[in-house]
């Protein structure tokens, strides 16, 4: 099996990429250079995965090219990285991508959405200096619920959704085995938590974002993904501990 990753460049397209070849897959990462010519990346492959870029002004629009070149190259299965509470009118990147399942719903496709939860390891640069410093500092408040996931589970459950039977016409959140908050997270590495202003010239749609946490945090339940590893997803603590050691 061969499998276009586009956006496999990143952070999550490498653990997804990994995952496909634990899993004997030919997996193909795709950078921004290929975006100008996917119907030639496409030749030859069974599957896409796709992964817009973070904060894309017009995703939608991204999404709406992949599934065109996917026509042309007569590829059929596509499995989508979407987010946890697309439909969330106040976070308006988070809306792109409702707007973007949409699209793929209607494509005619072999279609597979993925809705995972921010990554423990979005936290991680952040908690690198919170061991030195002793504090955690996020611009959003440190009490709300997350579904907090191991992006290396992420990739994990990615394969099996494109190995496996029985996963097209499927959405799954993806969310880790409890709700945490930033300050459970910071707890876990030993130190204090504490909400800070956003910096200046931040993204609007990130200003947007923090909000949104403020009042409701982005809680993700445990049990599609559980499901689809066959074991408790991977935990706060044991991320940190396979991260920092």
């Amino acid at each position: 099996m061969k499998v276009a990753i586009v956006g496999g460049t990143g952070k999550t397209g490498r653990a997804v990429g990994a995952a496909l070849a634990q899993a004997g897959v030919d997996a193909h990462p795709l950078g921004r250079a290929a975006f100008d010519d996917l119907d030639t990346a496409f030749a030859g492959v069974d599957a896409v995965h796709l992964i817009a870029p973070n904060l894309h002004p017009d995703e939608p629009g991204y999404v709406g090219q992949v599934l065109a070149a996917m026509g042309v190259a007569g590829v059929r299965r596509l499995s989508y990285h979407s987010v946890a509470s697309p439909y969330a009118p106040s976070m308006p990147h988070h809306l792109g991508k409702a707007v973007s399942e949409d699209l793929i719903r209607r494509s005619g496709l072999a279609w597979t959405i993925l809705q995972p939860c921010a990554y423990v390891q979005n936290l991680l640069p952040a908690l690198a200096q919170a061991l030195e410093r002793g504090e955690l500092a996020v611009p959003y408040s440190v009490g709300t619920p997350f579904g907090l996931v191991d992006l290396d589970d992420v990739g994990e459950a990615t394969a099996v959704v494109l190995t496996e039977p029985g996963h097209v016409g499927a959405t799954y959140e993806l969310g880790g085995p409890a709700l945490v908050s930033v300050a459970d997270v910071a707890a876990a590495a030993g130190v204090r938590a504490r909400r800070t202003e956003p910096e200046d010239g931040t993204h609007p749609w990130l200003l947007a974002m923090f909000a949104y946490y403020d009042e409701h945090g982005l809680p993700t339940g445990s049990v599609p993904l559980t499901s689809l590893l066959g074991r408790p997803p991977t935990s706060v603590e044991d991320v940190l501990a396979r991260e920092h050691g």
